[in-house]
């Protein structure tokens, strides 16, 4: 792709950084706009559930470039600016009617959290996470409160969680799960996790369903018995934010904008990255979606040298690190399903688990085993097997 002149990126996460950045470090000399709804500018957000949501970390840490970056790097940086329209080749379109010139626009809205579609979960006392004010809300209310409902068992839930209930909350966690993450990594890992949060005071209802949430403290089960809670947490996943690509006409996969490898979506002139997009992995041969901050950045940093006239395509493993309390999950997949998983204790509380298909590795997954992490995915680029 050529260079252009004028690249308007929308979202001013992980993703949206990586591109401007990238970019610039590639030689492209365009003039360059980041578009954020949030009114901060990039900001780390695995602390959110985390040290943040537990007051060891401030929010002067979280920002992920220093406040004169953007001007150094002849940036615009436009924050607290909703996009409400892009037209292809020609503009961006906000919110408020202003238009920005724009011969390429890239993609990075990433996704918003889902409200299940059960009575109160439209709420707006009850909370979700997803930007840091939504971590200062619940920050807020964990400061008065005693008790907590987490509703699903993901990696921000179990986060959230072990959070919370550090700060001296009771929290119970609510999931139709059999154990934690089951469905993403297996029954034997999902119950090491399960120890985990009962061993931080968590309290699980698994293998339940909400029918209700009424006025934002008492969740409902589907079985008659109910929850309350000084605060309801919803940790139900997220879905990518599209809508301006559908909009736009733009071939959607699985509700995420699909891209090739080098993040170009069906329209020449729109580009894709981070959780929005269904990407074309090089390595595997496929596309895939993945919401792993480590892949945005990546992805971003794809989009970015394409537009700077670089070669660019995005060919790593998918991968995050998670942390539960002390301690910290490592995983490596390519995400879209295995047909065995193989726990290997190694003792101290240590394991790693392995994941095939057709005895081929697909994934890993580690505690206290960066070796085995190492080797994994290695053996998942390689399409090797155990």
């Amino acid at each position: 792709m050529t260079q252009a002149r004028r690249i308007v990126v929308i979202g001013a996460g992980p993703a949206g950084l990586a591109v401007v950045r990238a970019h610039r470090d590639a030689g492209g000399d365009a003039q360059l706009t980041l578009v954020g709804e949030d009114p901060e500018g990039p900001y780390q957000r695995p602390p959110l559930t985390k040290a943040y949501l537990r007051g060891e970390m401030s929010r002067a840490e979280l920002p992920l470039a220093p406040s004169g970056w953007f001007a150094q790097r002849g940036v615009s940086l436009q924050r607290g600016s909703r996009v409400r329209e892009i037209r292809p080749g020609r503009e961006v379109v906000l919110e408020n009617g202003r238009r920005l010139a724009a011969d390429v626009c890239v993609l990075a809205t990433g996704s918003r959290p889902i409200r299940p579609a059960v009575g109160g979960a439209d709420d707006p006392d009850v909370l979700v996470m997803r930007t840091v004010a939504d971590s200062d809300r619940l920050r807020a209310r964990a400061a008065s409160g005693s008790s907590a409902a987490v509703i699903g068992s993901g990696f921000v839930g179990c986060e959230a969680a072990v959070s919370l209930a550090a700060r001296g909350l009771a929290v119970t966690m609510l999931s139709q799960e059999s154990a934690p993450q089951a469905g993403r990594l297996g029954e034997a890992a999902g119950e090491r996790i399960a120890q985990w949060l009962r061993e931080a005071g968590v309290a699980l209802r698994l293998e339940v369903e909400v029918a209700s949430i009424e006025h934002a403290r008492r969740v409902r089960l589907t079985d008659g018995t109910v929850c309350d809670a000084e605060i309801v947490l919803l940790a139900a996943g997220a879905a990518p934010d599209a809508t301006l690509a559908a909009q736009a006409g733009l071939a959607l996969d699985g509700g995420a904008v699909a891209v090739d490898a080098a993040m170009r979506s069906s329209h020449p002139l729109v580009l894709a990255a981070g959780d929005v997009a269904c990407a074309e992995n090089r390595a595997a041969g496929r596309r895939l979606r993945v919401e792993h901050w480590g892949d945005a950045i990546a992805q971003g940093e794809t989009a970015g040298r394409v537009l700077a006239g670089a070669d660019g395509a995005w060919d790593r493993v998918p991968g995050f690190w998670s942390q539960i309390g002390e301690r910290t999950l490592k995983h490596a997949a390519w995400g879209d399903g295995f047909d065995d998983a193989q726990l290997v204790a190694h003792g101290n509380d240590a394991f790693t688990v392995w994941y095939t298909r057709g005895g081929v590795v697909v994934g890993v997954l580690t505690h206290e085993r960066d070796a085995d992490y190492e080797r994994g995915r290695l053996l998942i680029a390689s399409g090797g097997r155990l």
